[in-house]
């Protein structure tokens, strides 16, 4: 019986899906993926590159941190921007199971 996308998967598709939905022309790369887990909770982070340019994309970015990215049979916990260069960011995310 298949389980359905990852969560790395699941991320790439809502973050191309918010974009979409905001007018923003931005390219989601694939994400680099480590598990992780704490005393109550497991759950992976989640480092990917997004390409775009102009202030939608800027203002998309910046918006990121508090947007609503459904996952289904995750939760996104936490985003953040860690790296800018040129045209590009890569975003930090952290997500843990449902159970």
């Amino acid at each position: 019986m298949s389980r359905g996308p990852d969560a790395a998967t699941l991320l790439e598709r809502r973050l191309r899906i918010a974009a979409e939905a905001a007018g923003v022309a931005a390219t989601v790369g694939e994400s680099d993926w480590t598990r992780w887990a704490s005393a109550t909770f497991v759950g992976a982070r989640h480092r990917v590159p997004i390409g775009g340019s102009g202030v939608a994309f800027d203002a998309w970015v910046a918006a990121l941190a508090e947007a609503e990215l459904p996952l289904r049979g995750h939760l996104v916990a936490d985003v953040a921007v860690v790296a800018r260069s040129g045209d590009r960011v890569v975003v930090e995310v952290l997500t843990v199971e449902e159970r």
